[in-house]
């Protein structure tokens, strides 16, 4: 599948170090009776003809006739693969756990290992390291490393006490909007609130956002969903397993113990569910799906993939190697995740059902199996797991999260005008999930990008690089 012509088309716009990644370059691109799963969630469609020119799609269609190959141009067979848009995935870092609460940035192997895993857009939901995500927004926007397209959240709109030194402690409504104009001009994007922030410094952080164009989101604790959402909130992470809602004799601005009880206790067909969603589908306020950060506690789940362990930093692989085999234990009696992913599944998919925009990302630190790229991935299965069809999962993790962006005018689904932004994979992922695990292409812009050397070339850095 290697383009002719490659040095006279765009790979000199990167740098030498980076060219060699590029698997796929040439003005004009024919994938050839591919299967497409568009993006739209509709059915997929056999024997599809997909070209692009430069850095956007021109055609969709059955592929009848012989393809207008022409001089220059690159003819790839997509007989046996299946061609998805690139994911767009809202809830993404750029740091690591490696122990005692800290958290390294991890500037040189996760940004090829999301484009790898067929992310093509990622918003950071929430920054340690804030200047250095934005300098590899800058680098990879120059051609200096490959990664994704980056929607860069500030430093975290956090009260006193939280727990991890490095977060900021915002305690009056006035330093909040101090933080939010600070960030905004030095070029972040969007915000998130974390569990120890009151109401009154929240909701002036969020005023002060949107009167900058920038949407807030949060991983709450202290305020509960419904409370977010009167303040004005634009997404709340971790779909219902951050809600304190039905915690019994929760106090104003405190975080409670009993969260956990309480999601078991809750009846998903009662009143006390179905109001807070629909409250929060009127409110339009998104939920983010990060099910990968979880699945590890339930007990009985899969093994880590071993690419993915020999991903990570050697002084931290065996560390990451017993968590994931405690894992894949069956869960002991006391153990309530057992019971817990399973309803989790359950609130997302029952949001999902009565209008709410459902988006999804991986949260790489709370759990040290969850490695970006391969966790993109794991997030398409757990979708599926959930009870979605795989054209469904797609659509949660490329056009809803697109239009959550407000980007879907350029990328989220596979359709004449918009960016060239696809993700080829070997197999038939609507048949049998695991294959979305084969990518062998990442398009981004028009540039198809060779996702086993990008995988490989970081391999043994996450958690120190």
């Amino acid at each position: 599948m290697t383009a002719s012509g490659l040095e006279a088309q765009r790979a000199q716009e990167f740098a030498a170090s980076v060219r060699s990644f590029i698997d796929v370059d040439a003005p004009r691109v024919i994938i050839e009776g591919v299967r497409l799963v568009d993006g739209t969630g509709a059915p997929a469609r056999e024997n599809m003809r997909v070209v692009i020119e430069g850095e956007r799609i021109v055609s969709v269609g059955p592929a009848e006739g012989d393809p207008d190959v022409g001089e220059g141009a690159t003819l790839i067979e997509g007989e046996g693969r299946t061609l998805t848009p690139g994911w767009v995935m809202l809830h993404e870092h750029m740091f690591y756990p490696s122990g005692q609460r800290r958290y390294n940035t991890n500037e040189v192997s996760f940004p090829p290992l999301y484009l790898a895993g067929g992310a093509t857009t990622i918003r950071t939901g929430g920054s340690m390291d804030p200047y250095t995500d934005l300098r590899i927004r800058q680098r990879i926007e120059e051609g200096r490393q490959p990664g994704p397209r980056m929607d860069v959240t500030g430093p975290y709109l956090e009260g006193a006490g939280g727990f991890v030194l490095g977060l900021p402690e915002l305690e009056t409504p006035e330093e909040a909007r101090a933080h939010v104009n600070f960030w905004m001009d030095r070029g972040v994007d969007s915000f998130k609130a974390y569990n120890l922030i009151d109401r009154e410094t929240l909701g002036a952080a969020i005023d002060a956002a949107h009167a900058r164009g920038a949407e807030v989101t949060g991983h709450l604790c202290s305020i509960t969903y419904r409370e977010a959402a009167d303040l004005g909130i634009d997404n709340l992470e971790h779909g219902f397993l951050a809600a304190t809602d039905w915690v019994e004799n929760k106090e104003p601005d405190e975080c409670p113990r009993g969260a956990t009880e309480s999601y078991l206790d809750l009846d998903l067909d009662g009143p006390a569910f179905l109001e807070l969603v629909d409250h929060l589908v009127e409110n339009d306020v998104a939920i983010t799906s990060t099910l990968t950060v979880f699945e590890r506690r339930a007990g009985g789940r899969p093994p880590m993939r071993e690419e993915a362990l020999a991903g990570i930093a050697e002084p931290l692989r065996d560390g990451v190697r017993r968590v994931s085999d405690r894992g894949t234990e069956p869960a002991p009696e006391f153990n309530p995740w057992g019971e817990l992913l399973p309803r989790a599944m359950r609130m997302e998919r029952i949001f999902h059902e009565r209008g709410g925009l459902l988006v999804v990302g991986t949260d790489p630190t709370g759990a040290g199996d969850v490695i970006p790229g391969y966790a993109n991935l794991r997030a398409l299965e757990l979708l599926v797991e959930t009870g979605f069809d795989f054209e469904e999962a797609v659509r949660i993790a490329t056009l809803n999260g697109a239009i959550y962006l407000e980007r879907d005018d350029e990328v989220g689904t596979v359709e004449p005008g918009k960016l060239a932004d696809l993700v080829l994979i070997e197999g038939d992922p609507t048949e049998d999930v695991s294959a979305v695990r084969n990518v062998e292409l990442v398009f981004k812009g028009g540039i198809g990008w060779d996702s086993r050397a990008l995988f490989d070339s970081v391999r043994g850095t996450v958690g120190i690089r």
